[in-house]
């Protein structure tokens, strides 16, 4: 897909001065000079690209009382799509990636409490029959901050 001047300043935009007001998008488009219409225009079209696979807020999870984990599990190769589609029903899970490694499928998942979280990972067990699944909470939080200057 090629981005042209505009995406590129509308994509340094939302990585990191996305205004917080009731109508961002037209906020957004009087900076670059577009009709708030374009800007919901370009940000579709470069999802649907997958130049864009998220927009929204980040939060302190921690600090609003939610629990994470980062797992991992074996899965066989003919089980990859199936097993996939079970953990990314929950809402609660963010990533879920392939390594190649004999422990192939790693994801987090976030929950309101310890209780809700195990209960997600009970789930998982049950519906994939997979009874491994390795819990590697963090011990330590390093957020690592990324913009791409485009």
């Amino acid at each position: 897909m090629h981005l042209d001047k505009i995406d590129r300043k509308l994509l340094d935009l939302v990585q990191d001065n996305f205004p917080l007001i009731p109508e961002p998008y037209r906020k957004l488009g009087e900076i670059i000079g577009v009709s708030e219409n374009e800007v919901l225009a370009r940000l579709k079209r470069m999802r649907d690209e997958g130049v864009i696979r998220r927009l929204g807020a980040m939060f302190e999870s921690r600090k609003l009382g939610y629990s994470g984990t980062l797992c991992a599990m074996q899965v066989e190769p003919d089980r990859v799509d199936e097993v996939a589609a079970v953990i990314n029903s929950f809402s609660g899970v963010t990533h879920n990636y392939l390594r190649e490694h004999q422990i192939n499928m790693w994801f987090t998942v976030l929950a309101g409490s310890k209780d809700e979280l195990s209960e997600i990972l009970g789930l998982i067990r049950e519906r994939t029959g997979i009874g491994e699944i390795m819990d590697l909470p963090a011990e330590e939080v390093f957020k690592v901050r990324v913009n791409f200057s485009l």
